[in-house]
């Protein structure tokens, strides 16, 4: 049996040693990084492809939720909370399988963890971890914030038919946001949830990237991996990777991985056509 790369993350320094230290005597774990914040986390799994990521919820700027909702669906590992978190949000997680571990850590709960993330990794389910984790995110929103958006508008706000060629209408908790199009970055799917990220905050949308796909406009939104599309105006530069893939540098911070398959999409665009 392979051993598992794991990345761990936390803000609080003793919390990451406690959690080396407890993972260094599971046999099949290999601690390949350590980060401090969630940008940090971000920027480690795309350099080091962890099969694994012990996660903490609580951070400053970037939380938990938010570095599983910075990164693709296609390339996010296996992901266990680490969490303080209170009894409705890790029931949450059981009932969409999400593993996590409760603070103060122990080592029963490590190794359950890890038992978990193994048999999801051998029964070949681990790209669907992310659907899985945006569901328990939304189970937990629909229990803290019970209201009905249904009927719910922003004052004078047009219908989301009138806004279906230049904006995106997303309801949230007991909140509508409608994001402009040519703010929109880039835009990942997992499963029927679509997450868009915009001005350097990510927004969940229960929609199908299919069905996403008919309110852009395709001369600017491209897709680039089986379940990832960028706004080609945001792309400030290209890295080569391995294999006919290669990296596009969005910003300061965000770096999405383009597959072979899919790059004659931007060929144009990266030939200046």
């Amino acid at each position: 049996m392979s051993r598992l790369r794991t990345l761990i993350v936390d803000d609080e320094p003793l919390a990451l040693k406690l959690l080396r230290a407890k993972l260094d005597k599971v046999d099949n774990i290999e601690i390949v990084g350590e980060s401090k914040n969630g940008r940090e986390a971000i920027a480690a799994t795309l350099e080091l492809a962890p099969d694994i990521i012990f996660l903490d919820i609580q951070m400053p700027g970037l939380n938990g939720f938010d570095v599983v909702k910075g990164l693709q669906s296609d390339i996010l590992p296996l992901i266990v909370f680490t969490t303080a978190y209170e009894q409705y949000a890790l029931d949450a997680f059981d009932v969409h399988a999400v593993d996590y571990i409760l603070k103060p850590i122990d080592d029963e709960r490590i190794c359950r963890a890890v038992q978990r993330a193994q048999k999801r990794l051998d029964a070949v389910d681990g790209q669907d971890n992310k659907p899985r984790i945006l569901g328990a995110i939304d189970s937990m929103s629909q229990r803290i914030y019970p209201q009905q958006l249904e009927n719910k508008r922003l004052p004078g706000a047009l219908s989301t038919d009138t806004f279906m060629d230049k904006k995106v209408v997303i309801k949230d908790r007991d909140e509508i946001t409608i994001l402009k199009q040519s703010e929109i970055e880039w835009v990942d799917a997992a499963g029927d949830y679509v997450c868009l990220h915009a001005e350097g905050k990510t927004h969940i949308k229960r929609s199908t990237l299919k069905e996403l796909l008919t309110e852009l406009d395709e001369n600017i939104f491209k897709r680039v991996h089986r379940s990832t599309i960028v706004n080609l105006n945001f792309i400030d530069k290209v890295i080569p990777h391995t294999k006919g893939e290669f990296f596009l540098l969005l910003g300061e911070f965000e770096k999405i991985k383009v597959s072979r398959n899919y790059k004659d999409a931007i060929k144009d665009f990266l030939l200046g056509e």
